[in-house]
């Protein structure tokens, strides 16, 4: 198409867009407020349409082309949700190829959203909501479809439909001798790293009560919704979290007469204003302080004011996740919907038997005991948690299990392994966004940089650490946190690492440039085909001609390259950890570890002679000579004899 035929194309939906617009503004004289709040949405929606074009631009790793050979570690992604498939388009962006796994079908892509009503809507704005840099928004709050269609347009972007494998249960992930991951068998290939994205929403929790088998209506799970008719009927919610908000809107939409939420607690709503959200997830702290009560007071005085009633006492905002929704507030005031705190007795036959407490009585304690007519029951019970226990036992092991993992995602034991969005709690602000490319970047930073990578004594030393900052949370250190709380691990996590100093623009903004060169051009001049993090990990199994072959065999082939006697073939072999040289920091590191190993091999195998300085350059000299691709035989292959 023509530049002038897509300008005049955007100027035509620019144009109808803007008409359509003015026909739904409301009188200026008659509703000023409104009218003036309406324009006021207009500019921030230009504003944020054109900083979405920015971010797109500037940080959206280019998609890969479909002959394109991804040379650096293989990752493999559990779960196609949100989170999987934005860290899989991070990690094909940066040029590390990935299988994501999926335990559902193809409808499935998007997870959670893949399940939700129609009606259902982020209840953020969707500023805070922009799990990738290329996601582009239309609206403040869009639906399930939007969110869905711009899942899957991430996904096909990256050519991750051809990386999905769809119905494929994870019942185990673990390594071989050689350190690498295995999903369930080898025959779904080996990994390098392992990204745990299954969320914290699984099938729904639909419990079982007394009586529901005599209750004359209906009764459904709040993500069931879709296609029942609500209208002129009295809708009875069970529960009082964010399923029970899309179980009012589902209701409000179809015309419901009236709507009861039937609560155990009082939990804390706050308004669907952007600035709000992230005012209150500012709180560096990430806990509950003699500060929270100033915000508190505030949300009580002017959002809640005569309704100040279902208000929390006994808990802080900062204690457990909010809901996000101003229209609650709204229907409530209206009387279409009513909010009763009370206990589940059991179910009759016209509705629900319920034990309705006064403000600050405690669940089971005594009330007014009532029946609640209605034709329709929600329940609004939530979903069940995911399992994690497809990952090695040692990551559950003592005081180290989740949540309390470093930066809450790492397993002390394996920082190849990343939860990401799968073990958190209660937080503010955490939904989607910045920190699944973050997390994902950090994973990556690891895999290719092994003096970035934190011992397990140092990871549980975090942990630690964070334990006692929050020793005075009226909750777990990492039970509730706050975004800016995240941000601030990030933040520590690369600066403690002088190694870490020259990946922070690329952690915490993905611009791929600033991937050290030093990195790369090694990993390119000693494998051509693919980069890898060590040299024993080069070994392939695609390969039929090294696939059996060992650790001394390894040694064997590069002593032959490096044109050394055959005992120093022996150098390295043994435990990776320990003795084998690592090629994926920089050649001068790389050169004076080889030449130290060298050094101490010799002096073992020729007892009391020792390697003069003039063998160690001869070495050295023969190492940059031979690491030369221009140098090989056949140049399709590393002068290593090792392909991949």
């Amino acid at each position: 198409m023509a530049v002038q035929e897509i300008v005049s194309d955007a100027l035509y939906q620019l144009r109808a867009g803007a008409n359509n617009a003015i026909k739904t503004l409301h009188n200026p004289i008659r509703h000023p407020i409104r009218f003036i709040s309406e324009i006021l949405q207009w500019q921030f929606l230009f504003v944020f349409g054109v900083f979405q074009w920015f971010a797109d631009k500037l940080f959206s790793p280019t998609p890969p082309g479909p002959s394109t050979r991804l040379r650096r570690p293989k990752v493999a992604i559990i779960g196609a949700g949100i989170t999987g498939v934005t860290s899989a388009a991070h990690c094909i962006g940066h040029g590390f190829d990935v299988v994501i796994f999926e335990a559902g079908d193809k409808n499935s892509l998007g997870g959670i959203w893949s399940k939700v009503n129609n009606t259902s809507s982020l209840q953020i704005h969707s500023f805070m909501y922009r799990f990738h840099p290329s996601v582009k928004w239309q609206h403040g709050y869009p639906d399930r479809q939007q969110i869905i269609s711009q899942v899957k347009q991430l996904w096909k972007r990256y050519g991750l439909d051809t990386k999905t494998k769809f119905n494929t249960n994870v019942e185990k992930v673990y390594q071989d001798e050689k350190g690498r991951w295995v999903v369930n068998s080898p025959s779904n290939g080996r990994f390098e790293g392992v990204i745990a994205a299954v969320g914290t929403c699984g099938d729904p929790k639909m419990p079982r009560m007394d009586g529901m088998q005599d209750f004359k209506g209906d009764i459904y799970h709040s993500s069931k919704l879709t296609g029942v008719d609500a209208k002129d009927k009295t809708m009875i919610i069970i529960g009082g979290g964010a399923s029970a908000v899309e179980a009012l809107e589902y209701a409000s939409e179809e015309g419901a007469s009236k709507i009861y939420i039937l609560s155990r607690s009082d939990k804390w709503i706050i308004p669907r204003n952007w600035m709000v959200d992230i005012l209150l997830s500012l709180n560096i702290w990430g806990q509950e302080t003699l500060l929270s009560a100033i915000p508190e007071a505030l949300l009580k005085k002017f959002f809640y004011r005569d309704l100040q009633d279902i208000a929390p006492d006994d808990k802080g905002i900062f204690m457990d996740t909010p809901m996000v929704n101003s229209d609650v507030m709204d229907k409530l005031r209206s009387g279409k919907a009513e909010w009763i705190r009370c206990d589940i007795e059991n179910f009759t036959e016209m509705g629900v038997y319920v034990n309705m407490r006064d403000k600050g009585v405690p669940k089971g304690g005594p009330g007014r005991k009532t029946e609640i007519q209605g034709d329709v029951v929600v329940m609004a019970t939530g979903y069940k948690r995911p399992s994690l226990n497809f990952l090695p036992d040692e990551c559950f092991a003592g005081s180290y299990g989740p949540p309390n993992w470093y930066l809450q995602t790492f397993p002390p034991e394996h920082p190849s392994i990343s939860a990401i969005n799968c073990t958190y709690l209660s937080a503010i602000g955490t939904v989607g966004n910045w920190h699944i490319g973050i997390y994902t970047r950090i994973l990556l930073m690891f895999l290719v940089d092994p003096l970035t990578r934190p011992s397990t004594f140092w990871m549980e030393r975090w942990i630690d650490m964070t334990k006692i900052l929050k020793a005075t949370s009226p909750t777990g250190a990492f039970d509730f946190f706050t975004y800016l709380e995240l941000l601030w691990w990030f933040f520590f996590c690369v600066t403690i690492n002088p190694f870490r100093w020259k990946w922070a623009t690329f952690v915490f903004f993905g611009l791929g440039f600033a991937l050290p060169k030093r990195v790369e051009s090694l990993i390119q001049k000693f494998f051509p085909h693919r980069g890898r993090s060590h040299l024993s990990s080069a070994i392939s199994e695609d390969v039929p001609e090294v696939r059996e072959m060992d650790e001394e065999a390894f040694w064997m082939d590069f002593a032959e390259w490096c044109h050394k006697p055959p005992e120093v073939a022996k150098l390295g072999a043994g435990s990776p950890s320990d003795s084998t040289p690592d090629l994926s920091f920089n050649e001068d590191f790389l050169l004076a570890d080889l030449e130290r190993q060298v050094r101490e091999k010799l002096h073992k195998i020729m007892g009391e002679r020792k390697t003069s300085w003039d063998e160690s350059d001869s070495l050295r000299q023969s190492l940059k000579t031979r690491a030369r691709p221009d140098n090989c035989d056949d140049p399709g292959r590393s002068p290593i004899r090792i392909v991949s």
